[in-house]
């Protein structure tokens, strides 16, 4: 059994797994896990509203996910996906309705700002790192809790003490009437085209482009990449700056598609932080993400739909995804056990 193929069968035996023992908790704790699972099916792909209500979920998730995954596969650990998300939420907010401008120049415009705000986030945890040796997990740790009061007092400020900005005009809009007609009034949106066009940037940056090897290069020997004539404090912060590009422009998927303005938010939203398992269950790779990004959209909206339809909570669901995760972490297990069995053919 090749290493590709271990690296397919890995994560999807974790799924497996996951389901099985999250069958497990629903039975212990008094529900039926058919039940729920129907429920959780029906409300993933029941209908047309339902299925683009779940791509549209999924859509700030593949983003978030690119952004970790690049961070990891140049030696980095970007956990602060979740703050470069919320300031590219405000910034792809902002440009949205404070200039009125043709849709062709407006939402590029936009897109731009979000991915400039997030990569600046970024560009501050590179810098401490590569100059001051400031380890990137506390710098971005750090760094979330600031963006989000940062985000709330400029919010504040631009509403005049309300809750929210002013809603995006149109010509700065991912909505589409033919895609909302297409799937019955859900809130799909063309971001979906927008993050898996970045999933092709990801792959094209670090598997065709020389700029990519060194990043990478530098994230698995910076001593070695250094001695190779490369330089290491600038892939690094080049590394962090692309990460919360990718991480901003998540951000403009909710401000310019989803939710159309950006309010004070009481904490965090999640989807950042989420990233990180996306990325886990896509193996770091650009295509792993879109199907890690999938199973975590189609959870957490098909969620939505266990409590009316099985009576079952929907943190039963975080618990289930909670133990995908656990899986996927041990997959060093998994894949002895695989390695085990494939020998075992061998010799037979």
């Amino acid at each position: 059994m090749s290493n590709r193929v271990i690296n397919i069968l890995v994560p999807i035996i974790s799924i497996i797994i996951g389901l099985i023992v999250g069958a497990i908790v629903m039975v212990v704790s008094g529900y039926d896990p058919v039940q729920g699972y129907i429920a959780l099916w029906t409300g993933i792909f029941g209908d047309s509203y339902s299925i683009g209500n779940t791509i549209r979920q999924i859509t700030p998730y593949i983003l978030a996910g690119l952004a970790v995954a690049f961070a990891f596969r140049t030696g980095l650990f970007n956990i602060g996906v979740e703050g470069q998300l919320i300031l590219g939420w405000l910034a792809a907010a902002w440009v949205g309705y404070a200039f009125d401008l043709p849709k062709i120049i407006h939402l590029p415009l936009a897109l731009l700002a979000a991915a400039a705000a997030g990569a600046f986030w970024a560009f501050i945890a590179g810098f401490l790192k590569a100059k001051f040796k400031v380890h990137e997990v506390i710098a971005t740790i750090m760094l979330n809790y600031t963006a989000l009061y940062i985000a709330n007092a400029v919010i504040k400020k631009l509403s005049d003490g309300s809750f929210k900005t002013e809603r995006v005009h149109e010509s700065a809009s991912l909505r589409s009437p033919f895609l909302r007609e297409l799937t019955d009034n859900s809130s799909l949106h063309y971001g979906i085209i927008v993050a898996l066009l970045m999933v092709v940037v990801m792959w094209f940056i670090l598997e065709k482009t020389t700029r990519g090897y060194e990043l990478k290069a530098v994230g698995f020997n910076k001593h070695a990449a250094d001695y190779a004539g490369m330089s290491v404090n600038k892939n690094i912060i080049l590394a962090m700056t692309i990460s919360g590009m990718f991480a901003g422009l998540g951000g403009a998927m909710e401000a310019l598609g989803t939710f159309q303005n950006a309010s004070i938010k009481p904490g965090f939203t999640g989807i950042g932080f989420d990233g990180i398992a996306v990325a886990l269950l896509g193996a770091n790779t650009p295509l792993g993400v879109v199907f890690g990004a999938s199973l975590f959209g189609s959870l957490k909206y098909g969620a939505l739909n266990m409590p009316n339809a099985a009576g079952i909570p929907e943190e039963i669901v975080s618990i289930i995804i909670a133990l995908i995760i656990f899986f996927v972490a041990s997959g060093y297990i998994i894949r002895v056990a695989l390695q085990k069995l494939s020998k075992k053919k061998e010799g037979q």
